[in-house]
């Protein structure tokens, strides 16, 4: 059996220069928690169904479970890392402290930066355009009223500013 060829893939990751080297193939979220120790990724079915992993990949939502890391070489990788500033939450972290959003916190990360996506792409406020958006990411201990009562009121605050 031939082996993979490892090569160096360099890409931005939550602001830094980062470099891996290995087998091409290697799915991105386990070269961010594994090789990176960026832990807040999330792995769910390791399908692309359920949102848990989501990174930013150049803005957008992702699924890092289905994303070979060659696939990210001289690109943006934005992790759930890249929300807080050291102890200060994001504002859409705050929102979901303030309104009981997060549950177990399997779909948090995932959920957060798919909602961060569009609230930084000046997305609405309507509740049924945020359920939209938040379609690909599942979780299993809310209702999810609470998360997009979370991202309206986080919507809200930015346009109030």
């Amino acid at each position: 059996m031939k082996r993979e060829a490892s090569r160096a893939i360099s890409f931005v990751v939550n602001g830094a220069e980062r470099t891996y080297k290995g087998p091409a193939f290697k799915r991105l979220i386990d070269v961010l928690r594994e090789d990176f120790g960026l832990t807040g990724t999330k792995e769910g079915c390791g399908e692309g169904e359920c949102g848990a992993c989501t990174v930013l990949l150049d803005g957008k939502p992702a699924a890092s479970c289905l994303v070979p890391v060659s696939q990210v070489h001289g690109r943006k990788v934005e992790t759930v890392e890249s929300l807080a500033r050291g102890e200060s939450l994001n504002p859409l972290q705050r929102s979901f402290l303030e309104e009981a959003a997060a549950q177990c916190g399997i779909c948090t990360p995932g959920i957060l930066l798919t909602a961060w996506s569009w609230v930084k792409a000046g997305g609405s406020a309507d509740p049924e355009a945020v359920r939209k958006h938040l379609s690909g990411n599942l979780c299993r201990c809310t209702g999810y009223q609470s998360i997009v009562d979370a991202v309206v009121k986080t919507v809200k605050k930015r346009r109030a500013a």
